[in-house]
């Protein structure tokens, strides 16, 4: 029996296209973001979204924008190439970078849902260090990554106001501090929490030049391990990561 191959359907096509893309950029998409990058008419790409929506692989988020539905997002077959490329390319950087400076290095993506989730990992040879583990998220505003991705987009102070409230801190911080950690950040170019998310632990982040940001490169040491000019130069270093994993 021979099997002929038939022409592709496009709406099946344009459907896989839609949650590869969600799936690459890691976060939620309004309808125009998807037509945009899938080359789809706004009318077109309306009824796949919502055909999606039916079916449970997408659902609607605030602002009128769409995410990966819950167990959508591990699907290997809904992973980009070029991540994996990324974190092959990465890890050795973040390794090196590690045990030069003694820290525990990440490399977090922007996701769905105002996350951030770790998705390369390079750790120090000291015997005592900090562990974090690839996979695990946090708020969008948590952490130096959450600075600093606030200062790279220019967030309105409604926005940065929103993504405060949904943090918890171990240590008191105000939303006026926050912003003002904020300010610092764009300026310097990498941001600092001392102590704020994780007591005890010093972390600082720095964004990957790209639009719009997707990727914050993050080092973590224990508070009080450093000087405040020593603390300043990690943060220049890791400025030039961010640069690097560009």
């Amino acid at each position: 029996m021979t099997l002929r191959m038939t022409a592709p359907v496009r709406s099946v096509t344009l459907a896989f296209s839609i949650l590869r893309l969600f799936a690459r950029e890691r976060r939620s998409l309004s309808l125009s973001d998807v037509a945009r990058a899938t080359g789809t008419s706004p009318s077109s790409c309306l009824n796949l979204l919502r055909t999606l929506v039916g079916e449970g692989a997408l659902i609607p988020d605030t602002g009128k924008r769409y995410a990966l539905g819950e167990g959508w997002e591990a699907l290997a077959v809904l992973v980009d190439a070029d991540h994996l490329r990324l974190v092959a390319r990465v890890k050795p950087m973040l390794a090196q970078f590690a045990c030069a400076h003694d820290a525990t290095v990440g490399l977090w993506q922007v996701s769905a849902h105002d996350r951030i989730e770790l998705i390369a990992l390079g750790e120090s040879t000291s015997s005592t260090r900090i562990h974090m583990a690839v996979g695990q998220r946090q708020p969008i505003g948590g952490g130096a990554a959450g600075r600093a991705l606030c200062a790279a987009t220019g967030v309105s102070g409604a926005e940065l106001a929103r993504r405060f409230a949904q943090l918890r801190w171990q240590r008191p911080l105000t939303v006026t501090e926050y912003a003002d950690q904020v300010a610092a950040a764009r300026a310097d170019g990498f941001s600092i929490d001392a102590g704020y998310g994780h007591i005890g632990i010093c972390s600082l982040a720095a964004v990957v030049p790209d639009v719009p940001p997707r990727y914050v490169v993050t080092a973590s040491t224990f508070l009080g391990s450093r000087q405040d000019n020593a603390l300043a130069d990690l943060g220049r270093a890791l400025k030039v990561l961010a640069q690097q994993i560009a």
